[in-house]
């Protein structure tokens, strides 16, 4: 992860990072230390499937747990403000489209995206539109297809 790249998290972001690094390190890790011990009692670890799986899993939780504590070092949590004007990282945006179907997105932090829970990076192309508009403001958003949507805020909300 490259030191330079700014990472803003929302404080529920945050600790959703913090959570998942005490989880790998805790309970996760001494599940795969104990299935490497399993898998070591039944014999040579050269044809051992079970060995062989635990071990990559063990890296893939130390890549996880490095990746993480990378994250967490450089991140800045954006606060609250006490007032939603503007959009920003932790706001909740509704927008209407030019056909009149309502959308409601929450802006998050790079690595807090999840769209299937309408969380959008504020480094989207939706997300950049966004930021920094008020409400009853138009905006105008290119999809990575070339085409261009059109919506309006209806409103902002932490």
């Amino acid at each position: 992860m490259d030191n330079a790249k700014k990472i803003e998290l929302t404080a529920e972001g945050r600790q959703k990072l913090v959570d998942e690094l005490a989880f790998r390190e805790g309970e996760k890790h001494d599940e795969i230390v104990e299935r490497i011990k399993e898998a070591r009692g039944f014999g040579d670890l050269s044809e051992n499937s079970e060995y062989d799986a635990a071990k990559e899993e063990q890296s893939k939780n130390e890549s996880r747990i490095n990746e993480i504590r990378q994250i967490l070092s450089v991140a800045t949590v954006v606060e609250d403000s006490g007032h939603a004007l503007t959009v920003s990282i932790g706001t909740t945006v509704e927008l209407k489209d030019e056909k009149g179907k309502k959308s409601t997105f929450s802006i998050v932090g790079t690595t807090e995206t999840n769209s299937l829970e309408h969380r959008i990076s504020v480094e989207s192309p939706v997300g950049k539109a966004l930021v920094g508009h008020e409400k009853g403001d138009k905006i105008e958003v290119v999809a990575p297809s070339g085409k261009t949507r059109k919506y309006t805020i209806t409103g902002i909300s932490r």
